[in-house]
């Protein structure tokens, strides 16, 4: 008696390893996400059409401008300032996870730090926004608005230190190092103009917020590429 043992050939469909695949899958890392989220919560936020009392405008002008605008005016605090605040703590304590995996313990201590303190300022600021929407009465109106304002002073003094303490990170590339720096010294010079109320230099916080966006996007994606599988 014969018995005929035949094995067929079966074929596993191979993982697609591609670049667009690689791409994607550094992209949907948590820092990743949280970095292209972080710019297009900024982004959706500038774009709500709520109104915006001018820089240290007192309090008769900021409740006339925000009457009626409550809704707007909240979700654009939301999108600035409430979401951002997750954001910033996100990355910050990635920042310092790979800063300290590669030795770097001063700089991923500074990353961290500040990161959170930036972060417990966007949402103070989040909440007195909010606050901000249901007062009638043009003190409280103009003191929660001039707090607002100085909060994003020192709100910017600690990204900047945020953006000083990456660019000695050598485990992040040398172009987002660059950016950290240009950051650091833009938002330092934008910090300083919105802890005095110095309404006649306000532009100046156009070139850094455009840095912030550029580097936070840029740090999400470079540390997921750099992660560990595992922390994917």
């Amino acid at each position: 008696m014969i018995i005929n043992l035949t094995t067929r050939n079966t074929t596993v469909p191979a993982r697609a390893t591609g670049p667009d695949t690689g791409r994607r899958r550094r992209l949907l890392t948590v820092p990743g996400l949280v970095g292209i989220g972080y710019s297009l919560s900024w982004i959706a936020g500038l774009a709500v059409p709520a109104p915006s009392p001018r820089f240290g405008a007192p309090g008769a002008e900021v409740v006339a401008a925000l009457a009626g605008h409550g809704p707007a005016v909240a979700t654009q605090f939301a999108l600035t300032e409430g979401l951002p605040a997750a954001g910033i703590a996100v990355i910050s304590v990635a920042l310092a996870r790979t800063a300290r995996r590669r030795g770097a313990v001063g700089p991923a201590r500074f990353a961290l730090v500040s990161g959170l303190v930036a972060a417990i300022i966007s949402a103070l600021q989040f909440g007195l926004g909010l606050a901000l929407t249901v007062t009638s009465a043009p003190g409280p109106a103009h003191l929660l608005y001039a707090s607002v304002d100085r909060l994003d002073g020192a709100k910017m003094l600690a990204l900047a230190v945020l953006g000083a303490a990456a660019a000695a990170m050598t485990a992040l590339p040398r172009w987002l190092r660059y950016t950290g720096i240009a950051l650091a010294v833009t938002i330092t010079c934008s910090g300083l103009v919105y802890l005095l109320l110095a309404a006649s230099l306000a532009a100046a916080a156009g070139p850094a917020l455009v840095l912030l966006l550029a580097f936070m996007t840029g740090c999400g994606i470079m540390i997921g590429m750099k992660a560990d599988p595992r922390d994917r």
